[in-house]
């Protein structure tokens, strides 16, 4: 069942799941809180209160926000926190993972633990020659300016079949639904103005952060020419001792979708580590 918040004039969206310990999960960009099917079940028979939230202007959050940097996506994940009760860990993807960040350094009482999945967390260097001799790196990027440019959906689906080299077995029904959601033009409007936001905002709370933070890459993500460098950059910029990566070989950007059982051998343990799991799964 879908419950909203209300911060400002906007609404945000999220469902809610078990018992035990809080852990919200945030998608990216043109997403919805759909991406997370595979993980939450599991989250939860592990022991864990998992809040699945529709970030500000996608899924069934409310649209028409000033703003979508990720600092304001991380104070909505904040003020989800507060609302029902943390301290948590926070699970973000792409800008959320960004997003989790600033929420961990901003609030650092509200976040027990951070895990970022393919993070756009530090302000980006463009690297023509890198792109000119990857191909996956070299279509994505194509792809992405379409949507960048035009607002062109079937640029973003483009993009997805790059960023997604191992399709889920319910990917055509996936397809679908995102496809109808961003085919509505505020939607779109939305993800076009998240691609043209910066990470900087994210970067430059890296050393704030303190707690700890798990970094996970896919190999083969279309969003770096090397993502695992990407990756250890973060962790470089994370005050001493708090930060640990994991690439995942032959992953793309949406490693939730794809490889959900990889994620999940290295979420869990981490979570073990940052809040203990309750003991009644209900």
């Amino acid at each position: 069942m879908v419950e909203y918040m209300s911060i400002g004039d906007g609404t945000i969206a999220y469902d809610i799941s078990g018992v035990g310990p809080l852990v919200v999960l945030a998608h990216g960009m043109g997403d919805s809180r759909h991406s997370y099917r595979f993980i939450v079940p599991e989250l939860v028979a592990a022991g864990y209160r998992v809040a699945n939230v529709d970030i500000r202007g996608c899924g069934d959050s409310s649209v028409g926000w000033k703003s979508y940097e990720r600092t304001d996506i991380a104070g909505d994940v904040v003020a989800l926190v507060r609302h029902l009760g943390g301290p948590a860990v926070v699970v973000g993807q792409s800008i959320s993972g960004g997003a989790a960040t600033i929420a961990a350094a901003d609030a650092p009482e509200d976040i027990a633990g951070v895990v970022e999945l393919a993070p756009f967390t530090r302000k980006q260097s463009f690297d023509l020659v890198g792109i000119l001799r990857n191909k996956r790196v070299r279509q994505g990027t194509t792809q992405l300016a379409k949507v960048m440019m035009s607002g062109s959906l079937k640029g973003w689906m483009g993009y997805l079949d790059v960023a997604i080299p191992a399709k889920p077995a319910d990917w055509s029904d996936d397809r679908a639904r995102i496809e109808t959601a961003l085919s509505r033009p505020e939607r779109m409007a939305v993800l076009r103005t998240m691609l043209k936001t910066s990470p900087a905002d994210a970067g430059a709370k890296l050393a704030g952060v303190r707690c700890p933070a798990l970094i996970v890459e896919g190999s083969a993500d279309p969003d770096w020419v090397d993502p695992g460098a990407e990756g250890s950059k973060i962790i470089v910029d994370l005050p001493g001792g708090i930060g640990e990566l994991v690439v995942i070989d032959g992953a793309g950007h949406y490693l939730h979708r794809e490889v959900p059982a990889k994620v999940l051998a290295v979420v869990l343990p981490f979570l073990r580590r940052s809040l203990a799991p309750s003991t009644n799964n209900a």
